[in-house]
C-alpha cells in the first residue's frame, strides 16, 4: 500500500539543511567559528499495542492503538521527560499515522512544549498489504508456510504489501528528510521496531542482512546525532557522513512498573 498523505504542519522548504546543502563551508569562514550544534534524531517506539498482545498484523486496518499497560509506559516516558527536561530543546515531533504511534506522541507530546505531532505515513511500520489485520497465524499459513524468518527480504511480505528492502528505502528517506528539515535541531520521532532496526542501514551504514538482532523495548529511546566534518560536505545523507549512536532502548523510566 503507498504512503498515505501527510498530516499535521506543512514542513517548510529546505533552506540549506544537512540534508541538502552541497557547497563547501569557507575555510576562512568557519575557522573561529563556534563548533555547529548537533543534529538529532530521537526515535521512540510506541507503547505495548493491542496488535501486538491480539497476535495481529498491526497495519492501517489492524492497529488497534495502545493497550492499558502501553498507556502507562507512555505516562512513565513523559514524567520522565518531563522530570529530566532532557528533551526539552526539541523543535519537532514527528509520528507515523498508525494509531499506537500517535497516541504515544500525545500523551508525551507536553513534556515536549506541548509540539504538534505532524503523522507521516513514510514513517511506518512495514506495509503489510493483504495481510493487513489477520491473526499472525493465519498470515503465516496464507504467506509464509515455510516460517516468518525464511521469507525473502527482497520479495513483498504479503501482495500489496512491501519487502524489507522496500521498506528500508521508505524510512532512510524519511530519516534523512527530517535530519535535513531540521539541522542543528533535535527531533523526536514516535514510531515503530522497525523503524528503528532501519536506523542501523540509514545511520549506521549497516547492510539490510544484520550479522546479530536487536531487542527494542515499548517506549524506549534511540537517539543518533550528526555533526558535520571534513570531507562530508556538512551533509547528512551524503556517503562521508558518519552519525553517532548516542543510546539505544533505553527504558529506564519503565523501571518498577510492572
Amino acid at each position: 500500500m503507498p504512503c498515505l498523505p501527510r498530516t499535521g504542519p506543512s514542513p517548510s522548504p529546505p533552506q540549506g539543511g544537512p540534508l541538502y546543502r552541497e557547497e563547501v563551508t569557507s575555510s576562512a569562514a568557519s575557522a573561529d567559528a563556534a563548533p555547529a550544534e548537533p543534529t538529532r534524531l530521537v526515535l521512540i517506539r510506541h507503547g505495548e499495542s493491542r496488535s501486538t498482545v491480539d497476535r495481529v498484523v498491526g497495519g492501517h486496518e489492524g492497529c488497534g492503538g495502545l493497550t492499558d499497560r502501553g498507556v502507562l509506559q507512555a505516562k512513565a516516558l513523559y514524567e520522565r521527560l518531563s522530570r529530566t527536561g532532557e528533551l526539552a530543546g526539541a523543535t519537532s515531533l514527528l509520528t507515523s499515522i498508525l494509531p499506537r504511534a500517535i497516541q504515544t506522541a500525545e500523551i508525551i507530546a507536553p513534556a515536549l512544549g506541548d509540539l504538534a505531532a505532524e503523522q507521516q505515513c513514510e514513517l511506518c511500520e512495514i506495509h503489510p498489504g493483504e495481510g493487513d489485520g489477520l491473526s499472525w497465524e493465519d498470515f503465516t499459513v496464507r504467506y509464509r508456510p515455510e516460517g516468518l524468518a525464511t521469507g525473502n527480504p527482497y520479495v513483498a511480505m504479503a501482495p500489496g504489501g512491501e519487502s524489507w528492502a522496500g521498506f528500508y528505502v521508505r524510512v532512510g528517506d524519511a530519516l534523512l528528510r527530517a535530519a535535513g528539515d531540521h539541522p542543528g535541531e533535535t527531533v523526536v520521532v514516535v514510531c515503530h521496531g522497525g523503524v528503528i532496526e532501519a536506523s542501523f542501514a540509514t545511520l549506521g551504514n549497516l547492510p539490510l542482512r544484520r550479522p546479530f538482532d536487536v531487542r527494542i523495548e515499548n517506549t524506549s529511546v534511540t537517539a543518533w546525532s550528526y555533526v558535520p566534518s571534513d570531507g562530508d560536505l556538512g551533509n547528512a545523507g551524503h556517503r562521508l557522513a558518519r552519525w553517532r549512536l548516542e543510546r539505544f532502548n533505553d527504558t529506564a523510566h519503565l523501571a518498577g512498573l510492572d
